[in-house]
């Protein structure tokens, strides 16, 4: 059984460690704090809580955090990887290791989806690597669309909010 609940004040390490695990790099990953602190990821954290910024956490039988989704809204002078629009919030998740593959990753897609929806959002996009074809698969899955390619990501958006 899993409890997604937004994420608490005093869990913002939880959120750094899942931010961390979410950029996909293969091989030679650079530390936590070498990769969250580059100018163009610090701006997925810093100053974590602003007016848009939206965080739930996946919490396991043993109470034990087990994933994190998350959102942030960017504008067109601060734009992130799977950025579409200033009215668009920017979605990212990770879920642990040891429960990948268990549907913990689509429960909390689809609770952001939730409450983005009930937060007024028309949308909501997100940028994955194309190597990263499990992730691919599961957005596809859930009704996430190609939108562009940022860099060498893919941005992808979700749009079948009912009004």
């Amino acid at each position: 059984m899993i409890d997604i609940r937004n994420l608490e004040e005093n869990e913002y390490e939880f959120l750094l460690d899942m931010l961390y695990e979410s950029i996909h790099i293969p091989e030679n990953k650079p530390t936590r704090e070498e990769l969250l602190n580059l100018p163009h990821i610090r701006k997925y954290h810093e100053d974590w809580g602003r007016k848009g910024d939206k965080a739930l956490i996946a919490i396991d039988e043993n109470k034990q955090k087990v994933g994190a989704v998350w959102y942030r809204v960017f504008d067109e002078n601060n734009q992130g990887y799977g950025y579409v629009d200033d009215n668009t919030p920017e979605l990212g998740i990770a879920v642990v290791k040891g429960v990948r593959g268990m549907g913990v990753g689509t429960l909390l897609m689809n609770k952001i989806i939730q409450l983005a929806m009930e937060e007024g959002y028309k949308s909501i996009s997100l940028s994955v690597d194309p190597d990263n074809s499990d992730a691919v698969h599961i957005y596809n899955k859930i009704g996430f669309k190609e939108h562009g390619m940022s860099g060498t990501s893919i941005t992808m958006v979700y749009r079948n909010f009912e009004q």
